[in-house]
């Protein structure tokens, strides 16, 4: 079974942090780039931020400095480490994995080969 399975998501004050999870399984998610995307309330889905499988990375400009993705292959996870939280970070959040290549997240909404299921990130003021 081919599946991405999101979590970490929660309720987190202002300045605050959260790690998402990206959990991998039927499939070699390393040998594939990764990207996270939100949707907020009312507003279309944004990519956030997207990892080549070579590493390349690539952040939306509303997210850097204050976002880091990441994977472990071992793991077959990809996470993203959220710090600084903002309320206008609240959103759903979907991980993803995309084509492989080095290039890959120079768009930083790359095509989706495999959506994972979204997991709601709540920041109060």
């Amino acid at each position: 079974e081919v599946q991405l399975q999101a979590s970490g998501g929660g309720l987190v004050q202002a300045g605050g942090s959260l790690r998402l999870s990206c959990a991998a399984s039927g499939f070699t998610a390393g040998a594939y780039g990764i990207a996270w995307f939100r949707q907020a309330p009312g507003k279309e889905r944004e990519g956030v931020s997207c990892l080549s499988n070579d590493g390349n990375t690539a952040y939306a400009d509303s997210v850097k400095g204050r976002f880091t993705i990441s994977r472990d292959n071992a793991k077959n996870t990809a996470y993203l480490q959220m710090n600084s939280l903002k309320p206008e970070d609240t959103a759903v959040y979907y991980c993803a994995a995309v084509a492989a290549g080095p290039n890959v997240c120079d768009i930083l909404t790359p095509r989706v080969m495999i959506w994972g299921q979204g997991t709601l990130v709540t920041v109060s003021s």
